[in-house]
């Protein structure tokens, strides 16, 4: 497939865990050669085998919308910007790259329930889930001999992903981990919102808030009616504000990995918000024809 018709889904299919995971080793390969992947291939895969049900003492991943696939698109953006960043010349050190990707894994882990956890399907903590995601992080990295600084770290990384928290508030050591966070919080932004069943997916988004009983999304009808106004007027404002415009970093990455001169990511969305703008005007209010719109073939 020529360049100029390249589209993010044609590079990495993110459904597949395997999939992804080289990619993300591909791409970590042309930051550094010699970069030790060892513990990242142990926690990937421990992930893996969490949102399975495979992992001892959880149950396995039940919310549709945040799932595994999700984590798999976050972690290769987290990877894509950690690329695109060092191609115009901001080097990480490994530690922090490890942390800032197994901050990726472990960010939306708190969704995930215990085995004592039996009701609902883990959506139900989406308001303060970071805080689980975090909690979970800092017992797997201990059983792992990782140092309380490396943990606070981590969890000061998983913390940019709260969308409604600014930066200023989280005491970050350093301003290597505060980029990393940027890293991070931009990377699960772009990641869902330029994936291209994205608008297909929003019915799963709404079952998740509705058993969250967060305000202002009461039928699925509404959360189309906001998605547009959501992006323009709360996640560009925050790409470009609290995160300084990280996620442009994809542009050079594409350009060095692909040689596809285009930021596919930043792409994707426009086509999707164009999208979503002309079937609402199809559709208007007939919330049947906007299901049959976005199942787009």
């Amino acid at each position: 497939m020529d360049a100029l018709d390249m589209k993010l889904g044609d590079l990495t299919n993110t459904s597949s865990h395997s999939g992804t995971y080289a990619e993300i080793i591909k791409t970590l390969s042309l930051v550094d050669p010699d970069y030790d992947t060892l513990f990242l291939k142990k926690v990937y895969s421990d992930i893996v085998c969490l949102f399975k049900g495979e992992y001892p003492g959880y149950r396995a991943s039940h919310t549709k919308y945040h799932n595994l696939e999700h984590t798999c698109s976050v972690i290769l953006a987290t990877a894509r910007l950690i690329h695109g960043l060092h191609v115009q010349g901001q080097i990480f050190s490994p530690r922090v790259i490890e942390l800032g990707l197994v901050a990726a894994l472990f960010h939306d882990t708190g969704l995930i329930q215990t085995k004592k956890e039996r009701g609902g399907t883990g959506a139900q903590y989406t308001i303060g889930h970071e805080k689980r995601s975090i909690a979970f992080m800092g017992k797997y990295l201990t059983a792992s001999g990782f140092s309380a600084e490396d943990i606070t770290d981590c969890g000061h990384i998983i913390m940019c992903t709260t969308l409604t928290l600014p930066l200023t508030e989280i005491p970050f050591r350093s301003d290597e981990i505060r980029l990393m966070g940027k890293v991070l919080g931009s990377a699960d932004l772009i990641a869902q919102m330029a994936d291209r069943n994205y608008l297909e997916k929003l019915p799963l988004l709404f079952m998740e808030f509705k058993e969250a009983r967060m305000s202002g999304f009461e039928t699925p009808g509404e959360l189309f009616k906001n998605t547009g106004k959501f992006y323009h007027s709360v996640v560009k404002a925050r790409l470009a504000e609290e995160m300084d415009n990280v996620s442009s970093a994809a542009l050079f990455h594409f350009k060095k990995r692909w040689d596809i001169d285009r930021d596919l990511y930043a792409e994707s969305i426009t086509n999707n918000m164009k999208y979503m703008k002309k079937i609402r005007k199809d559709c208007a209010e007939n919330f049947d024809c906007l299901l049959k719109k976005i199942r787009r073939k």
